[in-house]
């Protein structure tokens, strides 16, 4: 695993997280359809918000079951956060938001989402 760094589009949202980036989702869900990012997930205990606590906003829908956290000034969308299948809390990241990261490199599985 490597340490990544990512931020909201105006950077007063930081954070770290420890992952390999090889594989993306793609979902089509409502939210996921219209933000246009591409998802992967990790342990709660691998990501570090490093800056912009105070600048996020949350946003629930559907079952309220996704913590969707995006930046009050710039409106992006850099992680959300829930609890997996077994109750691990886990962090759902929006790699568009990771530095120096090449999407053509991705392995991208599209997700049904708005079937479920």
């Amino acid at each position: 695993m490597k340490t990544h760094t990512g931020s909201c589009h105006c950077g007063k949202v930081k954070f770290s997280v420890e992952m390999n980036l090889k594989n993306a989702l793609s979902c089509n869900c409502s939210i996921c359809l219209k933000r246009g990012s591409l998802l992967d997930f990790v342990p709660e205990s691998q990501f570090t918000l490093l800056s912009g606590g105070s600048e996020l906003q949350e946003y629930l829908f559907n079952k309220h079951v996704i913590r969707h956290q995006f930046c009050k000034t710039c409106g992006i969308l850099p992680f959300a956060k829930a609890a997996g299948p077994d109750g691990t809390k886990m962090v759902a990241l929006n790699l568009r938001c990771i530095e120096g990261i090449e999407i053509k490199d991705l392995n991208i599985q599209e997700y049904d989402g708005r079937s479920r």
